[in-house]
C-alpha cells in the first residue's frame, strides 16, 4: 500500500511539476493605437500595423519583409510607438518582440491595466540588439497587476534605416515564448518522398501536379520540354495513367490542342466525375492567352472543349500570375489574386457561381490565412473543406511552405489556422502544388530538392493530421423503372442536418453520373426531372473511417395519367393524421405537376393498417388525405381540382403482421386524371 501510494504521490508531482512549466501563448489580436504606418499606393497592406497581429510570419529566418508593422519613415526624431491589445485581461511573467528587421529601436515597453494606466515593464539602452534580426524578450517574475495592452516606444534614430516588428506575444510561464513556435527537424525527411521517376520526371521543369478525385490520372506542367507546343516551347499539360496492375504511372503524354497551345497552360483541377477541367488563363480564338480562368468540358465524342472564359465580377490582378482551385460542387472557385485589399502581393479569395453563369466579385477569405507575403497554389481536396496552399508568412522552414487550413463554415472566410505539414514536405527551398486524391492516401507535390534536374514531381503518404476528411464516391446512373432505360437528369443531394447541398448533372452517353461526399455526413439523393416520380433515398455511411465507392442506380418512375402512385415518403405514426414537415417536399412536387398543367385534376386516397375500429380506421384515412389536400391548396391550387377519398384498412399494400410492415399501409396514394 505504502509504494502505491508514493506511485501515486510521484504521478501527482509530475502533474503538477508539467502544470508549473505549462505555457498558454497570447499573441497580440487588435492594434490599439499607432503612431504612423507605412503605406504605398502602388501597394496593398502590406507593412501596415495590422501585421503585427498573430503568430510571427518570418520566425526562425528573419528578413525584411511586408508582414511586418513598419513605421512611415525610416529614421523619426519624434520616435515611434504602438499599442497592442490581446484577448483578455490577464496577469503575465514574460513578453516577446519579434524585431524582423533593423532591431535595437525599442527603448521601453508599457502594459496598460484595466484603467489604462501605463506600467513600466522594461527599459532598453541603446545597444541592446545582437543582431539585426531578433527575439527581444524578457521576463516579469514580479508582475502581479493584470494586463491589458501592451505599448512598445521606439526611438527609429538609433538604427539606421526602417525598423519593423513582425508579433508580440505574453505568457505566463517562464519557457520561452520562441519554444511554442518550435519546427520539427528530421535530416533525413527527404527519405520519405517518392520522386515519381523517369516517366513523369525531367531535367526540365514539373510543375503544378494535380491528381484526379478518383487518383487515376495524374495532370501537370513541363516548362521548355523540347516536345512542347509553338517555338518558345512554353508551359505544356501532360498528363499520365495509374496502371494498377503494375501500380505504377504511364509515361507522360503531351495533352492534345485546344488545351495545348502555344501560350502557357497549365490544370488547375478536375472535377469529381472526371468531365470538367479548370484551366488557368483565358483562351482567345486567335490562340493567344489573357489572365483569368477557363473551363474545359468532355464532349461525347471523347474530346475536350475549347475553354470558356470564367466571367468573373470586378476580377483585377495585380501579379503577373494567378493559381485557381474549384470546390467539388463546381460552384465555388478559389483563387490567388491581389487585390486593392490585399495584405500583400497575392492572397486567396473566393468567388461563388451565379444562375446567370457568372461568379461574384471576389472575396479576401482573411488574415488568419492571408499574410503581408503572398500566398499561392490553393487546392482544395476533394470533401470540400480541406485547403492546402503555400507561404512564406507564416512560421516556415525557409522559402515558401506548404500548409493546410479547413473551412469552420459556408461563407468560406472562416478558416483554421494554418498548419505547417513539416519537413517531410517542406524544405528550405520554395515548395508548394499540393494535391490530394479523394483516396486521402497520397499527396502530390513539386519540389527541387534532389530532384533530377529542376523541379520535380512527388508523392508522399500524407501525414494523418495533413488527410481531408473521409469521402463515400457514389456513382450510377438514372432508370425509367417502366423501361429500364438509362435517362438524363439532375440528381440533388443534401445532407441530412445543416445546409450541404450538391446539383449533379447526369448525361448517359457520358458513362455514370458520380460525386463525392463526406462520410461524416449523412445524406439523401433524389433525382430532379420534370414528368417523373423520384423517390428520397437516404444514404448513411458515418460508420466509413477510409475511402469507399459506392454503386447506386435510382430509379424514376413516368408520370402517366389514370394511374395510381403512392406518394414518396408520406407515412404516418399509428392513430395519427398529421402532416410532419418532412412530407412538404414531396408534395410541393405535386404542387408544381398541377400548376404546370392545369387541366390535371387530382385523386387522393387515404389508407390505415388493420389495427383497431374499423369504423374509426376510416374515419383516419379520410382526416389523412384531408390534411393533404389542405397543404396543396394552401400552395395555390383550387379544391375543385381535388378529390379525396378514405379506404381505411381494406385495401393493405403488406402483411399486418408486424409493426415494420404496418407501417407501408399507413399511406397516402393520388392520381392524375384529365377533364
Amino acid at each position: 500500500m505504502k509504494l502505491k501510494i508514493r506511485f501515486l504521490l510521484g504521478i501527482l508531482f509530475s502533474l503538477l511539476v508539467f502544470s508549473s512549466h505549462a505555457q498558454r501563448v497570447r499573441w497580440a489580436s487588435k492594434v490599439i493605437s499607432v503612431s504612423s504606418e507605412y503605406s504605398d499606393p502602388l501597394l496593398g497592406l502590406e507593412y501596415r500595423a495590422l501585421h503585427i497581429l498573430g503568430k510571427p510570419s518570418k520566425y526562425p529566418t528573419f528578413n525584411n519583409s511586408p508582414s511586418a508593422w513598419q513605421s512611415l519613415t525610416p529614421d523619426n526624431p519624434a520616435g515611434e510607438y504602438i499599442i497592442v491589445g490581446f484577448d483578455s485581461v490577464s496577469v503575465i511573467r514574460q513578453v516577446a518582440i519579434f524585431e524582423n528587421f533593423g532591431a535595437g529601436s525599442i527603448v521601453r515597453v508599457d502594459g496598460l491595466d484595466e484603467n489604462n494606466k501605463l506600467i513600466l515593464l522594461k527599459e532598453f539602452s541603446p545597444g541592446y540588439a545582437t543582431r539585426s534580426a531578433q527575439v527581444t524578450s524578457f521576463n516579469l517574475p514580479n508582475l502581479t497587476v493584470p494586463l491589458r495592452a501592451i505599448k512598445i516606444s521606439m526611438n527609429s534614430e538609433r538604427v539606421k534605416g526602417y525598423s519593423q516588428i513582425d508579433a508580440v506575444g505574453i505568457s505566463d510561464s517562464d519557457v520561452p515564448i520562441v519554444e511554442s513556435l518550435r519546427l520539427n527537424k528530421d535530416a533525413n525527411a527527404y527519405s520519405f518522398k517518392e520522386n515519381l521517376g523517369k516517366e513523369i520526371n525531367s531535367p526540365y521543369n514539373e510543375i503544378c501536379p494535380v491528381i484526379s478525385p478518383d487518383g487515376k490520372k495524374l495532370y501537370f506542367t513541363r516548362w521548355k520540354h523540347p516536345s512542347n507546343m509553338g517555338k518558345n516551347k512554353n508551359q505544356d499539360i501532360w498528363v499520365s495513367n495509374w496502371q494498377s496492375d503494375t501500380k505504377t504511372w504511364s509515361k507522360a503524354e503531351l495533352f492534345p490542342e485546344p488545351i495545348n497551345n502555344d501560350e502557357n497552360n497549365a490544370v488547375c483541377g478536375i472535377s469529381p466525375n472526371g468531365k470538367t477541367m479548370l484551366l488557368n488563363n483565358v483562351y482567345r480564338n486567335d490562340g493567344q492567352m489573357e489572365k483569368g480562368v477557363s473551363m474545359s468540358f468532355l464532349l461525347r465524342t471523347g474530346d475536350w472543349s475549347f475553354p470558356k472564359a470564367l466571367r468573373i465580377l470586378n476580377f483585377k490582378n495585380k501579379s503577373e500570375f494567378s493559381e485557381y482551385s474549384l470546390a467539388p460542387n463546381g460552384k465555388i472557385l478559389v483563387m490567388t489574386t491581389e487585390m486593392k485589399d490585399s495584405y500583400g502581393g497575392k492572397d486567396i479569395y473566393v468567388s461563388f457561381w451565379k444562375n446567370d453563369d457568372t461568379w461574384t466579385e471576389p472575396k479576401n477569405i482573411g488574415q488568419v490565412v492571408n499574410t503581408g507575403e503572398s500566398e499561392s497554389t490553393p487546392f482544395i481536396a476533394p470533401d470540400g473543406v480541406t485547403m492546402y496552399f503555400s507561404s512564406s508568412g507564416h512560421v516556415g522552414y525557409g522559402n515558401n511552405d506548404i500548409f493546410l487550413t479547413r473551412r469552420l463554415d459556408d461563407t468560406w472566410l472562416n478558416w483554421s489556422e494554418p498548419e505547417n505539414l513539416g519537413p517531410i514536405v517542406n524544405t528550405a527551398q520554395w515548395d508548394g502544388y499540393f494535391s490530394v486524391a479523394a483516396q486521402g492516401d497520397y499527396a502530390y507535390f513539386s519540389s527541387v530538392e534532389n530532384s533530377l534536374g529542376a523541379e520535380d514531381i512527388y508523392r508522399i503518404k500524407i501525414p494523418e493530421k495533413a488527410k481531408p476528411l473521409t469521402l463515400i464516391q457514389v456513382a450510377g446512373q438514372i432508370i425509367n423503372q417502366d423501361t429500364q432505360e438509362a435517362l438524363a437528369g439532375k440528381i440533388l443531394v443534401k445532407s441530412v442536418s445543416g445546409t450541404d447541398s450538391l446539383l449533379v448533372d447526369y448525361d448517359p452517353y457520358l458513362g455514370d453520373y458520380s460525386f463525392m461526399w463526406p462520410a461524416k455526413k449523412a445524406f439523401t439523393m433524389q433525382v430532379v426531372k420534370d414528368g417523373y416520380i423520384c423517390r428520397v433515398e437516404k444514404m448513411d455511411y458515418t460508420y466509413e473511417r477510409s475511402y469507399k465507392v459506392i454503386q447506386k442506380n435510382l430509379f424514376i418512375i413516368p408520370i402517366q395519367l389514370n394511374k395510381q402512385y403512392q406518394i414518396p415518403n408520406i407515412n404516418f405514426d399509428q392513430s395519427k393524421a398529421e402532416l410532419s414537415s418532412s412530407s412538404y417536399e414531396e408534395l410541393d412536387k405535386i404542387v408544381t405537376i398541377l400548376k404546370d398543367n392545369t387541366s390535371f385534376k387530382l385523386l387522393l386516397e387515404g389508407h390505415t393498417d388493420n389495427q383497431g375500429d374499423w369504423n374509426e380506421n376510416m374515419k383516419l384515412s379520410l382526416e389523412r388525405v384531408e390534411n393533404v389536400k389542405a397543404y396543396i391548396v394552401s400552395k395555390g391550387i383550387s379544391p375543385n381540382r381535388i378529390r379525396v377519398k378514405g379506404w381505411g384498412g381494406t385495401k393493405p399494400l403488406a402483411s399486418n403482421m408486424s409493426e415494420e410492415r404496418r407501417k407501408l399501409n399507413r399511406r397516402v396514394e393520388f392520381t392524375l386524371q384529365g377533364d
